[in-house]
């Protein structure tokens, strides 16, 4: 990859090689590497004490103003998405990190025990299994699987069941789980060809296999909620930003802590439906035409945002913003009490010395006002016992305030108003809006505290 110093305007996807050939087809960067506003990688060493706590308020200041310099982008995550605690020591984060290392390398051989694909260097683009546990023999999946193309010596019996050939000599399997499991891996391999493919780095066929490692492993660890479509997005840049395949699991991992909610969907309901309600009373609180014309149009559900939810806006910036926009929303919600959450979910396997008190001071420098969102959300709305709204509600707020006079113009009827929103894909200026969300909120959160006070006063007369 070509390394760019960190000069005042320097594109943030300098540091992400687009192959030559679809140079025209990727979104602009809009958002500028600059000098003192950007976290360097000087400041960044520098925030660290001899014995390796690390100053987390001072990086967050900075990320909050200028993002992570890609140097030191992939460190910098591991922080904010709660890998290890700031207070923690160098010694002791070698020492975590050597223990998911190996947990990562049991999971995994778990899984290439199940198939034998998994850490093979290749990708499963067909399926592997029926949905009763009978192996399909296929020679295009072999040949896609095992890029060999001598597959037909030694071929064992076969059987064919609505055009799929099955392997009869193959062992049934009867584990519903393991037939679960087997049954995404084609999924996961179609997706993973699809995903950044713009990218030089994933010319590199070692790099795709590894997003496809992961995510197979991770399929098979969350079994509730196993795989589903855009999940290799949200994964994409752990792969690019750290070199060390269970680094970048576990990084991958920290953040479907905060995202496999939305991909818990049932015939009833989808995975983003919290988030949905929350943009729909958000909007209908700021701008009560606006909500009200949705509605007429019938998008008053708001599922026109879903996608922006799933993959959080990859679809609507570059790539280098799209690092940017994430890391910058992590830095406003950061909790300081991210790192013993996961502990305490994980039987603190890796908990160390460090007490909750000493973070307490630190919950102020993220900006995201995350305890009175959560009080007025709960005052306001029955939904609050979810949490406090992320700021990605916010953002999408933002984007429907910048398209409201052409969405209340033109728009007629729901194609319209998904043609009118389409024109933001790669078109979004990350930077901007963000600082739409954090306008939004504070509008946000003035007026259904304006709004309680008056029911006070209201209730209080005779």
């Amino acid at each position: 990859m070509m390394k760019w110093g960190l000069g005042s305007g320097t594109p943030a996807d300098s540091y992400y090689e687009v192959r030559s050939d679809c140079t025209d087809d990727v979104p602009k960067s809009k958002f500028k590497i600059k000098a003192g506003k950007t976290l360097s990688a000087r400041k960044w060493h520098a925030a660290f004490s001899p014995d390796g706590c690390l100053d987390i308020a001072s990086v967050l200041r900075r990320i909050q103003t200028g993002g992570v310099h890609p140097t030191v982008r992939g460190e910098v995550w591991e922080f904010l998405l709660g890998c290890f605690d700031p207070r923690s020591t160098f010694d002791e984060r070698e020492e975590i990190r050597q223990i998911r290392r190996l947990q990562y390398a049991r999971w995994k051989e778990d899984c290439r025990e199940m198939d034998s694909h998994v850490g093979s260097g290749k990708i499963i683009t067909a399926p592997l299994i029926t949905e009763d546990g009978r192996p399909i023999k296929d020679p295009l999946v072999l040949l896609e699987a095992t890029a060999d193309g001598n597959n037909s010596e030694g071929a064992p019996a076969t059987s064919r069941n609505n055009g799929i050939e099955i392997d009869e000599t193959a062992e049934r399997i009867t584990n519903k789980q393991i037939i679960e499991w087997k049954l995404t891996l084609h999924q996961i391999g179609l997706d993973v060809l699809r995903t950044d493919r713009t990218m030089v780095f994933y010319e590199n066929k070692e790099n795709l296999s590894k997003l496809w490692d992961i995510l197979a492993v991770y399929a098979w660890i969350d079994k509730d909620v196993g795989y589903c479509q855009g999940m290799s997005d949200l994964c994409s840049p752990m792969i690019v930003l750290l070199n060390d395949e269970a680094d970048a699991f576990w990084c991958f991992e920290k953040l479907m802590r905060r995202l496999r909610g939305n991909f818990k969907c049932t015939d009833q309901s989808v995975g983003v439906a919290n988030q949905l309600q929350h943009l729909a009373s958000i909007i209908q609180v700021l701008d009560p035409k606006l909500h009200d014309h949705l509605e007429t149009l019938g998008g008053g559900d708001y599922l026109f945002a879903f996608r922006m939810f799933m993959v959080l806006f990859r679809r609507e910036v570059s790539f280098g913003d799209s690092l940017y926009l994430w890391e910058m929303m992590w830095a406003l919600e950061y909790d300081p009490d991210i790192f013993f959450a996961a502990c305490e979910e994980q039987g603190a396997v890796h908990k160390n010395k460090v007490s909750r008190s000493k973070l307490r001071g630190l919950r102020h420098f993220g900006k995201w006002d995350k305890d009175k969102d959560k009080e007025n959300t709960k005052n306001g709305s029955e939904d609050g016992e979810d949490g406090p709204v992320p700021i990605s509600v916010f953002m999408v707020a933002s984007v429907l305030k910048e398209k409201r006079e052409k969405l209340l113009q033109e728009a007629r009827g729901l194609d319209d108003l998904i043609r009118i929103l389409n024109d933001v894909n790669g078109n979004l200026d990350a930077k901007k809006a963000c600082a739409g969300a954090l306008k939004l909120h504070k509008k946000y959160l003035k007026k259904v505290r304006s709004y309680h006070v008056g029911s006070q006063v209201q209730a209080k007369k005779p």
